[in-house]
């Protein structure tokens, strides 16, 4: 499997390019604000084509460079249906603390036109990927862990967390759409070890900010899956 992981100038958002070993088509996931030159010259780089953008959640450092690459490709989104209504508006949802900050991008936004949103957990394959959405609420209403298991049947699988989980910590819960009660039990959810049901402990976990990890790292070290765990 291929991985290259951007982050993006503003708010440091991390961006991901995923495709097969050997294969032309990848996935993005969360493509955020500015990235887009970088994304553009890294599928040149490696002579790849998106077929489609994976959306962990709507706040506008994960979606916006979507405004930039939709138009220049058919490139379908992939996000929950509970959060899909932030794309109409990405600056107004953020609510009154934050929508101010980032109000200059607000002229810059397009819509995209070809959105594909999800309710269940049913997998998606993309570009020969088997891409399993797991959805997550606590940080938004539609949050959404994708996990991607190993092709070659190892323990070498993947958890884009988005804002749920973090290297370290977690995602807030005060901005509108957040609730502490929801965020408990999906990190109750990453917390369950691999042997009660959960995902393996050597899972990478691909966060929307900072450093990568593993579960069995963060259900180890990180405090707020420590006192949820057995």
């Amino acid at each position: 499997m291929l991985l290259h992981s951007l982050t993006a100038p503003v708010l440091g958002t991390n961006c991901y390019v995923l495709a097969p070993d050997g294969g032309r088509q990848c996935v993005l996931v969360d493509p955020g604000i500015a990235v887009d030159e970088q994304v553009d010259a890294l599928l040149a780089e490696h002579l790849l084509e998106p077929v489609a953008a994976l959306v962990t959640h709507g706040h506008v450092d994960h979606t916006f460079a979507l405004a930039q690459l939709c138009q220049r490709r058919d490139l379908p989104v992939y996000l929950h249906e509970a959060d899909a209504y932030r794309l109409a508006d990405p600056i107004g949802t953020l609510g009154p603390d934050l929508a101010p900050m980032l109000a200059a991008l607000a002229d810059d936004w397009v819509e995209p036109p070809d959105v594909r949103t999800f309710s269940d957990g049913s997998p998606l394959w993309l570009a020969g990927i088997r891409i399993e959405p797991v959805h997550s609420p606590g940080h938004t209403e539609g949050s959404t862990l994708y996990h991607v298991p190993s092709q070659d049947g190892s323990d070498g699988s993947m958890c884009f967390t988005g804002d749920v989980l973090f290297a370290g910590t977690i995602g807030r819960t005060d901005l509108p759409g957040g609730d502490d009660e929801r965020m408990r039990h999906t990190l109750g959810e990453l917390a369950r070890p691999e042997a009660d049901g959960g995902l393996a402990d050597a899972t990478t976990v691909l966060p929307g900010h900072g450093e990568s990890s593993t579960l069995g790292q963060e259900r180890t070290t990180n405090p707020y899956l420590r006192q949820l765990g057995p």
